[in-house]
């Protein structure tokens, strides 16, 4: 029993050395994360610094007559540019207006690109997850009538949307270059669920009901040709370091698709027509005896859905024509040592 006591003491007072050793780290961490944030608020005051000036010098650049010099301050400062918005990823950033109403003031920013990959890839993998589970209960759907497995397909797809609302919201903090139209998709594809989950099963809606199954049965397929799809481009990209981390799929054009255009544009608009299709089906429904005013709401919806999601996809395709230029005139000006830095921690 002595023996077994002095072996306690023992290993209890090897245990507090390794105590005493864990304080004083988490003194020195402690002392880090402050010069953390003290270098971080310095960073985030050069970078508006920077943009000021560059602001300044853009506005006084109009009235150089020598047209050599403006070109080359213009493509300097295209790349310079693209340096401050490669550090921006580097710094926390502050919650959007929805961010705030959801989570309040929590920092959602990820800061390691390991970990922002992982979180885009989580995303994508949510996305693929729901919808399989939307498509095997659309297929159920189309060959049942049960009005129980109809509720719960619009429930799912109201908390299915309500999520990637929030979770692009954080993409969107770290980095995500998503247009605020396929942002906004979302908001609205919640409204349309929404209204189709409180839709009485009247005459009208069992006569449109085959139908949005049928749509979204073919929408689960385009998302999973983006999912495999964007999935091998961007993790090639990623390894050349040649895209962000944070590009998402969405249901439109995006920077990824340059490379096999013309294998997902097809289906994409095909699914905007199959939108368009839906809200004349609707438009003509609202004159249905037993019609209420969901009928007219999700017509007029699907129709803004079909507008906006054709409209933005054409108007992006020069857009990233233009952007591609400024790429080249960004690697042409050779790289200085932040670049050398981006780039490896890229190719990591």
């Amino acid at each position: 029993m002595d023996i077994d006591a002095e072996s306690c003491v023992k290993d209890w007072d090897d245990l507090a050395r390794d105590y005493k050793e864990l304080e004083a780290l988490n003194r020195v961490y402690l002392a880090k994360l402050e010069e953390v944030g003290e270098l971080q608020a310095k960073c985030v005051k050069g970078i508006s610094h920077q943009k000021y000036r560059i602001g300044v010098i853009s506005k006084s650049m109009k009235n150089l007559s020598a047209r050599e010099t403006r070109e080359k301050l213009q493509k300097s400062m295209m790349r310079r540019e693209q340096q401050l918005y490669e550090i921006e990823q580097t710094l926390p950033k502050p919650n959007g207006t929805y961010l705030k109403i959801i989570l309040g003031n929590v920092n959602v920013s990820i800061l390691n690109k390991s970990d922002k990959f992982k979180y885009k890839d989580e995303y994508e993998k949510f996305k693929l997850v729901l919808s399989v589970i939307g498509f095997v209960l659309s297929v159920l759907n189309l060959f049942t009538n049960i009005r129980t497995l109809e509720l719960s397909f619009m429930f799912l797809l109201v908390w299915y949307y309500c999520t990637l609302t929030i979770r692009e919201s954080i993409l969107k903090v770290n980095g995500s270059r998503i247009k605020g139209w396929w942002r906004f998709h979302h908001f609205l594809s919640t409204v349309v669920s929404g209204v189709l989950l409180v839709w009485p099963n009247t005459g009208a809606w069992y006569k449109f009901r085959g139908q949005f199954m049928w749509f979204n049965v073919y929408i689960s397929v385009v998302q999973y040709l983006q999912f495999r799809y964007q999935r091998g481009v961007l993790y090639r990209l990623k390894a050349l370091g040649e895209r962000d981390n944070m590009d998402i799929t969405i249901e439109g054009f995006h920077s990824w698709m340059w490379r096999g255009l013309s294998f997902l544009l097809p289906f994409l608009f095909l699914g905007y027509l199959f939108q368009l299709h839906n809200a004349y089906t609707l438009y003509k429904l609202a004159f249905h005896p037993e019609a209420t005013w969901h009928v007219p709401v999700l017509s007029a919806m699907f129709l803004v859905l079909f507008l906006g999601n054709i409209t933005t996809t054409i108007m992006v395709i020069p857009q990233k024509r233009r952007e591609r230029v400024k790429h080249h005139l960004f690697a042409s000006g050779g790289e200085n040592t932040h670049d050398k830095e981006s780039k490896n921690d890229k190719d990591e």
